[in-house]
Parts: structure tokens; C-alpha cells; sequence
């Protein structure tokens, strides 16, 4: 067994001794994975869930909203997912759509993405206050790393579940996509919600910074003491200076 998947057994194991415990305990926790197209959401996603209980562990990747939904208050068509007792609610993107790709491509107004970034941050206050356990993740890649990554899911019979139409523009909208990214970060990072960012560009080391970052944030105090602590490389709180000194892809 190499190094990478040794670091990711004893990771794995040490998130099933905390769901045992959020079952115990009743705990719960929203996990929400943001991230540009090919940034590794799915795959960090399948090595976080692996040998959980499928009971107490929901993946949310929602569709396009529907006619009625669209009618809907903003944030309803999440609140329905959030979790029970016991439960890990995993966002693969969330209502961050609203400040990401629909920004990019036009899908809502700019008064809806005004009120949006108005009303995240108490929608936010309001789970956290509510007891539920809120860890927020940007995972953020290179513009060639991302052009390798969509290169492939197109060559790849396998993957060709995962090609979208937004990878046909994720390239050509790149900095537009960049400038929603730091505007949607700036605004919804509050001490209550605060945004961590991965350089996710070498997958194996991003996936175990991901889990790490999560352990420490819900496990125990006997589970978390034996997990070390993100790589600073690779996992940072966001702040503003991350935009300009290179931490985050411009």
C-alpha cells in the first residue's frame, strides 16, 4: 500500500469513528464542496463517504431549478435536504450556484445575486445557530490543470456522465468566473461560516487536506487528536490577499 492510500485508511477510519459518535450524539453537519468545473468535488466527495453509513449520509447535487421552483424563496429547495439527527449532508455545489455560474452565464438577475449575497451569510447564522455543524470548502485549480481535466472527461468513455455544457465555456469565461469566485468569497466568509480554500491541483493531496480540515472541524476531541493538521500548502482560510499573492488562481 503506498503512502497516499495508508494516509487515506487512517483518515477514513477516523470519519467513521465520528459519524458513529454524530449518531450517538445526534449531531449534525452540512458539508458544502464549491469549486470550479474539474476541480475535484466528486472524486473528494467519493473518498469522504466510501465506508460510511448510507443511511446517515445524503450527497445533494441538485438539477436546474424547475418552473415552480424558480417561483420559490431562493434558499427552500436547500432547506428540504438539510440533515436530521445523526446526519452528514454533503452540497456537491449549493446554493453558491447562485453566486458562481449563474453570474457567469446569466441564469439569474443582478438583483438576485445582490440579494443573495445580502441574505447568504444570515441564512448561514441561522443553521449554525440552529446547531448544525457548517464547514464550507472552495476547491480551486490551475487554468491549465482545469483544460487537462475537461481534455479528458471527453476522451474517457467513463467519465462521459461527468461532461456538461458548462465545460465548453468553463475555459473560454475563466476570468469572469475568477471574479465571481472572489466576490462570492469576500462577501460570505463570516466567523460564524467561514470559507476554506484547497489548491487542488494534485488531487491525492487536496482530497486528504479536505478530510483533515473536515475531521477537525466535527470529530471528537479523542478522534481529532490523532488527525495532524492540514497542510498549509495545500488548505487555507480564505482572506482577501489570497486573490493577489497567487494562492488562488487568477
Amino acid at each position: 500500500m503506498g503512502k497516499h492510500a495508508e494516509e487515506l485508511e487512517a483518515l477514513q477510519l477516523a470519519l467513521v469513528r465520528t459519524q458513529a459518535a454524530a449518531l450517538a450524539s445526534g449531531e449534525r453537519t452540512v458539508l458544502i464542496l464549491e469549486g470550479r468545473d474539474g476541480a475535484g468535488k466528486d472524486g473528494t466527495i467519493k473518498r469522504i463517504v466510501e465506508h460510511l453509513s448510507p443511511r446517515a449520509t445524503r450527497v445533494v447535487a441538485l438539477p436546474k431549478p424547475s418552473d415552480r421552483e424558480r417561483t420559490q424563496w431562493y434558499f427552500q429547495r436547500y432547506v428540504a435536504h438539510l440533515p436530521a439527527a445523526g446526519e452528514l449532508v454533503i452540497f456537491n455545489r449549493s446554493w453558491y450556484n447562485r453566486a458562481g455560474v449563474e453570474v457567469v452565464m446569466g441564469f439569474s438577475t443582478p438583483a438576485e445575486q445582490a440579494e443573495f449575497l445580502r441574505d447568504a451569510p444570515d441564512f448561514e447564522r441561522m443553521l449554525v445557530e440552529s446547531g448544525i455543524k457548517l464547514v464550507k470548502v472552495w476547491l480551486d485549480i490551475s487554468k491549465d490543470e482545469q483544460k487537462e481535466r475537461l481534455d479528458a472527461r471527453r476522451e474517457e468513455p467513463l467519465k462521459a456522465l461527468k461532461v456538461s455544457d458548462m465545460d465548453a465555456v468553463a475555459q473560454a469565461k475563466w476570468e469572469e468566473y475568477s471574479a465571481a469566485r472572489d466576490r462570492m468569497l469576500a462577501r460570505t466568509h463570516t466567523p460564524l461560516a467561514p470559507w476554506v480554500c484547497v489548491r487542488a491541483d494534485k488531487k491525492p493531496r487536496a482530497r486528504a487536506a479536505v478530510i483533515r480540515h473536515l475531521l477537525h472541524q466535527i470529530a471528537p476531541a479523542d478522534v481529532a487528536r490523532d488527525v495532524g493538521a492540514p497542510d498549509p500548502d495545500v488548505l487555507f482560510a480564505f482572506e482577501m490577499a489570497a486573490t493577489q499573492d497567487g494562492r488562488l488562481a487568477p
